[in-house]
């Protein structure tokens, strides 16, 4: 983690050429979408983290949870469905958020990585939490292993070319 801050750092992009609203942690679960039409997002929840900065931030979350963000063998309640039939593929979403936006993907890599630092940042804090007596919740008893697989993804990403 500490080599992938310090990668992070190193390759920061530049400020976005238009800043937007970020929510900070789009993804599925995090959407409401309309009965009739599932392909419509009628709602966006969880606003506390939002900022104003780089829009591609939420790309990289929303493509890092669109991948499975546990080892094979830790497949459980928390493990994103996106890869079942009938969800757009990353390349899929990729496409079409650069021809709706207008915007630059190619540097999509980045912001992958941050974002899947950032989730094992904050699945570490929830492991602490619970190594620690400060909450039971049994789901949390294999997160330092997620924390570790997340690690080890975000380094193969920092190491294979974009």
């Amino acid at each position: 983690m500490d080599a992938l801050a310090e990668w992070l750092r190193d390759h920061l992009p530049g400020d976005p050429a238009t800043p937007s609203i970020v929510h900070g942690d789009f993804k599925l679960d995090n959407v409401m979408v309309d009965f009739e039409d599932v392909g419509r997002i009628v709602a966006v929840f969880d606003w506390e983290m939002s900022a104003l900065g780089d829009p591609l931030v939420d790309l990289g979350i929303v493509l890092t949870y669109w991948s499975p963000t546990a080892p094979p063998e830790q497949r459980d309640a928390l493990t994103s469905v996106t890869d079942r039939p009938g969800f757009f593929t990353r390349e899929d979403i990729l496409e079409r958020y650069a021809a709706r936006s207008g915007r630059d993907v190619t540097n999509i890599r980045y912001y992958e990585i941050f974002a899947v630092f950032k989730i094992a940042v904050v699945i570490q804090q929830i492991f602490y939490r619970y190594a620690q007596g400060q909450t039971t919740d049994r789901r949390f008893a294999t997160f330092d292993a997620r924390v570790a697989y997340l690690a080890r993804h975000a380094a193969r990403l920092a190491e294979t070319p974009a």
